[in-house]
């Protein structure tokens, strides 16, 4: 069983990724439903909790039924991560991550996120005084390195392992690479397989089918995956990956219906914690996800991103699932990288995103 502190979360645990203008409650809680085993808030800066801004403390928002959640922050200076660690404990998450693998400019440029790549014991020293400021086990998301030429994750696990950090979440692509190219899984599997290493490491990138989910169990030997890209607008593929999984079968697709439902419930959840406008307004840029591989869809999606009451969008919503009653969409991967599916001699080796 894999254990962070004493959460005990499965055998082989599915992660959702902690997404900057996604990750929020509404969308955590239809990923809840459909089977992710833990989950993360979008990043919240140290500085804007420590400020008191308003939309760094709306992001500390939690519920019971997301149970277990972490609270994930960034930053780039000691104090004000130690501080904002206390701020955090005092909403009572289950865990605290810090965000050491943003790769986005404005971000990187103060230090934090993957910026943070370029200054190994800055980043142990900054990690030390979380985990001393805090009582939350503490994990840490971050990638393979800077770039092609300082790939020191394995360097990176163990000193962070060493000054207390509870798990690692490893992305696998250098901050250079940004999300382009394949996620290279190889030194995600070294660090687990490193016999100093005692924490649960959990893999990121590129999960996006059931099959890629097991070769990184069978392959790699990693404590459970991250998914990020592939639970947008599809938060049906952590329940695909646990029945596979378990019965070595595919579920069917979700039809129609169970998706409009299902973004249904996104929006209600969304206009509940953001209110009417803003609720409807942020809703918009899920559609096209839950939509993806309806045929002529273009005049509908125009409808819902100008209806401006919930009312308006659900009659919207319920007239897709009335014209496209008999359609099936075909599962498809959202990603194009293949990288973790076997070779056919392969048998037993069968996402700030993932």
């Amino acid at each position: 069983m894999v254990k962070i502190g004493n959460i005990t979360l499965g055998n082989f645990p599915l992660l959702l990724a902690p997404m900057e203008d996604v990750s929020d409650p509404p969308f955590r809680a239809v990923c809840k439903e459909k089977g992710a085993d833990l989950m993360y808030t979008e990043f919240i800066s140290s500085e804007g909790l420590i400020r008191d801004a308003i939309k760094s403390r709306r992001k500390l928002d939690i519920f019971d039924y997301e149970r277990p959640v972490g609270i994930q922050i960034f930053g780039g200076d000691e104090e004000p991560m130690a501080m904002a660690a206390q701020i955090v404990e005092a909403t009572n998450p289950d865990l605290l991550d810090i965000n050491y693998g943003c790769p986005v400019k404005k971000v990187v440029c103060k230090g934090a996120g993957s910026g943070i790549l370029k200054d190994i014991p800055k980043m142990v020293k900054l990690t030390a005084a979380v985990v001393k400021a805090t009582k939350l086990p503490v994990t840490v998301k971050t990638r393979l390195g800077w770039d092609d030429d300082t790939k020191n994750i394995e360097e990176v696990a163990e000193r962070l392992q060493d000054v207390g950090i509870q798990a690692l979440t490893i992305h696998g692509r250098t901050r250079t690479q940004m999300y382009k190219g394949h996620a290279d899984w190889t030194l995600i599997g070294k660090v687990k397989n490193n016999p100093r290493i005692h924490i649960p490491i959990f893999g990121n990138g590129d999960i996006c089918t059931p099959e890629q989910a097991i070769a990184a169990r069978e392959k790699y030997g990693v404590d459970g995956v991250m998914i990020g890209r592939a639970a947008i607008g599809y938060p049906w593929i952590f329940n695909e990956i646990k029945h596979f999984m378990k019965t070595g079968e595919h579920l069917p697709p979700p039809s129609v219906l169970e998706r409009v439902e299902v973004c249904k419930k996104h929006l209600q959840h969304s206009v509940q914690w953001k209110g009417d406008v803003v609720g409807i307004l942020e809703m918009r840029r899920h559609y096209t996800n839950y939509l993806k591989g309806l045929p002529h869809i273009k005049e509908f999606r125009q409808q819902l991103v100008t209806c401006s009451t919930l009312a308006a969008v659900e009659d919207v919503l319920d007239a897709i699932a009335l014209h496209y009653k008999d359609h099936i969409i075909e599962r498809t991967s959202p990603l194009t990288d293949q990288s973790l599916l076997p070779a056919k001699n392969e048998v037993a080796d069968c996402n700030v995103y993932g």
